[in-house]
């Protein structure tokens, strides 16, 4: 299996316990997964694969560690690659559902990476997302708040997505 780095925005611990969760199913030692707040972006370059990982705040809105973090990666992502993955609230914020998994999204598009791990959204109840790019998602989208109950199924179909 190729050498697999998850790095991960987390605010309140929610998309960190997704990160591990994740890390849990594909076997990911614990030294490669990584907080962006305090991690160096240039660690990517030390991975084949990326998944990548943000909650949504506000409206919309990407997790603030990600922010420098992530103009800094664009420089580490040629030639890799990478799956996304986050959470947000699609009650609450149905119009901007896991966006920030979105905003990763376009922000790498055309740096040199290749994304896996799109799939046709089943079972969600929000409304928009940014993360939704011609009718798939492009990556892992969980609601912790309204659908814990699917997110281990979620797991499994974007792993299985990833084609790892």
């Amino acid at each position: 299996m190729k050498k697999i780095g998850i790095f991960f925005g987390s605010a309140t611990g929610t998309a960190e316990d997704l990160a591990n969760r994740i890390a849990g199913k594909l076997s990911v030692d614990a030294a490669d997964v990584h907080n962006v707040a305090n991690a160096a972006a240039a660690t990517a370059g030390d991975y084949e694969v990326l998944l990548l990982g943000s909650s949504t705040w506000g409206y919309g809105e990407l997790q603030d560690d990600w922010f420098d973090f992530l103009n800094d990666l664009k420089g580490h992502v040629s030639g890799k690659k990478v799956g996304l993955f986050g959470c947000g609230d699609s009650s609450a914020y149905d119009d901007t559902f896991c966006d920030a998994v979105g905003i990763i999204y376009e922000e790498l598009s055309g740096c040199g990476c290749t994304f896996i791990g799109a799939y046709t959204p089943e079972e969600y109840s929000y409304n928009e997302s940014k993360a939704e790019v011609d009718g798939k998602l492009v990556g892992l989208c969980c609601d912790e708040v309204n659908e814990d109950d699917k997110t281990d199924d979620r797991i499994s179909t974007w792993i299985a997505a990833l084609g790892l």
